[in-house]
This record gives structure tokens, sequence and C-alpha cells, in this order.
């Protein structure tokens, strides 16, 4: 992993679009539009309770949750940032129920911009990072007004993923499709720096990600791959693991980004309507997108997340992601007893 010397965001992607011609200059204009909104967002967290920004909202999202005040501004910030460029020709996010479109008085442009506003929300309240996912796509040929219809693309057409972490220092990771890189927001100059580039992910981890209260509903597979781990030493594997859990997706994956691991949020048996917990099109494909990118590897445990031709603007699959042998292994443990 090598660190540049303060090169600013800004510049990165001006020498992306002039020198590379990885990225035109709406994508540009995009991407440094969600980042100073990122930087609006990493603020208000920042403040707390100070800005009156805790607790709960006292309304649910599309999936039921219970909204946090915090998952309310952030969606705002998103949206309020994002609708008057040019650069959209829509919107989408996990807090929504439909697409957002781009009001008329505005102009349009020729990306999609799906996102989870602020991934992790439920640690807001106890000062745990917490984070905001994103995910560009190409808006389809002729399509003037996108309705649901034009964002269910595979995961493999997005020309832009990224995610803010807001923790002790807040960081901003991005890929346009070659390689991974880190920026960091220097809070005095209110710029975001290059941190760290063609970031890639270690191919074994000694470390894995998992919520371990939902062992009893999980498939056979999956409880053979974690009791493997479990068993140390002295089991198949001969050799110790150590689990790490921190039940925001954002965080989770940006420390297996940082040294390795693997994260994993299995299909589980509560609820056979529901074949995974974590959200298709604003958490898992952005998420796939970045980890590939750095080396690494995503499936739902059976198929790579970024082939699923998705269904519907909600949809919910398992995810299994990090370091490529440990994604590998597992998704053979679930593939051999599907045979």
């Amino acid at each position: 992993m090598s660190t540049p010397s303060r090169i600013s965001l800004t510049r990165f992607l001006i020498e992306q679009q002039r020198d590379h011609s990885r990225i035109n200059s709406d994508l540009r204009l995009l991407i440094e539009v969600v980042a100073r909104a990122c930087k609006r967002i990493s603020i208000a967290v920042g403040k707390g309770a100070l800005g009156g920004v805790l607790g709960s909202a006292g309304t649910e999202n599309v999936q039921g949750e219970t909204q946090k005040k915090l998952d309310v501004l952030s969606n705002e910030i998103l949206l309020e940032a994002n609708e008057w460029g040019g650069h959209l020709a829509a919107l989408a996010s996990e807090e929504m129920d439909d697409p957002h479109p781009i009001p008329h008085r505005y102009p349009k442009g020729e990306y999609l911009l799906v996102f989870d506003p602020l991934d992790g929300s439920s640690n807001i309240d106890v000062n745990i990072s917490v984070g905001t996912i994103f995910s560009v796509l190409r808006c389809p040929e002729g399509v003037r007004d996108p309705d649901e219809r034009a964002f269910l693309q595979p995961g493999s057409r997005q020309v832009a993923a990224g995610y803010a972490v807001y923790g002790s220092s807040t960081v901003l990771v991005l890929t346009f499709g070659d390689g991974v890189h880190v920026f960091t927001l220097d809070r005095e100059q209110g710029s975001f720096i290059l941190s760290a580039a063609n970031v890639k992910i270690p191919e074994d981890t000694g470390e894995f990600a998992i919520n371990m209260s939902n062992l009893r509903h999980w498939e056979a597979p999956m409880r053979r791959y974690i009791e493997e781990l479990l068993a140390g030493k002295t089991g198949p594997r001969g050799r110790d693991f150590n689990m790490r859990w921190v039940a925001s997706m954002v965080a989770d994956v940006h420390r297996i980004l940082t040294r390795g691991g693997i994260f994993i949020y299995p299909r589980d048996l509560k609820d056979a309507s529901k074949p995974g917990k974590l959200r298709l099109m604003y958490e898992a494909n952005p998420m796939a997108m970045i980890v590939e990118q750095a080396g690494g590897a995503a499936t739902t445990g059976r198929e790579r997340i970024l082939d699923i031709v998705p269904t519907r603007l909600h949809q919910r699959v398992p995810v299994f992601l990090g370091s490529k042998n440990e994604v590998e292994r597992a998704t053979a443990y679930h593939r051999e007893a599907d045979a």
C-alpha cells in the first residue's frame, strides 16, 4: 500500500479524468458533490448529543426499521446536495420506498446514484463508527424519466462505488473499476487527502466478522465453516482465528480493507421470506466492487454478488466478502452442500 503526500480528492479526480481518461467531467463532479455531502454528515455525526441529532426519529423506513434522526438528516443532505447539479437522472436510497426523481427545474445527467445514507445507525447513540455507502450506475439509453426498473442492473455495471467512515477520522474510499483509493478528511483544511493508493486485501487472514448470536439459525455449511474457525489449532484448520464484529458494515469492511479478514452476513432460517439481511443495491454491490478491486472476493455463499441481476430495488442477499481464500472456502462449503 503506497502513501502519496498531499494529493487532494479534487486533484486526484482531475488527474483521473485528464491523464488516465478513466472518468468524465460529469462523474468527477458527481463524486465531488457526494464527498461534500459526506463532510456535512461527518460534521453532524461529530456533534452527537450537542447537535440534537441522537435518538429515534419516530418513523420507519421501507424495510420496517426504526429510523434514527441522523438517518433522516443524512438522507436529506445527500438528496439536497445531488438533485440540482445536472449529473444525475435519479437517486435511490435505503430510506425511501421509491426512486427520487430529479426536479424538472434542474437539468438531468446520465448517472443514477444509489446510497445507504447512514450505515450502522444502531451504533449512533453509543459513539461507534458509522458510515455512508454509495454506488453509481449509468441511466439506460433512451430513459428520460427513470423508475425502479432503470436501477435494476447487476453490480458489474457500476461505474463507481465508495463509502465514508465517520470514526476517529473521516475516511472516504473510492473505486472507478481500476483499483481502490483511500482519502482522509483534513479537518483544518476541509479537504479529503489521498492517504493510501491501490489498496490490496491480503488473500489469507486470521480474522472473521460475523454475528455469532444467530448461529442456531444458520444453514449447515455455514455452521461447519464457523465451527472450524472456532476449533483453532486443535481443529481441521490447524490455526487460531480471532473474531471481530462492529455491527456497522462500513467499519467491518474498512478493517478488512486495511488488514484483511472475512465479513459474513449469511442466510439464516429465522424468516424464510428474507434470503439475506443486507441490501443488494446499496450495500452488497458497492462493497463487492470495492473488495474485488482490492483483490478480495465477494459472494452470497453460492454466487458472485456482482453477477446478480436485481429484481427489486430493496432486494436482500447474504454477503461473504473479504480475503479471497477464506471467501472461496466458505463459498465452496455451501456449493458442496447444495450438490
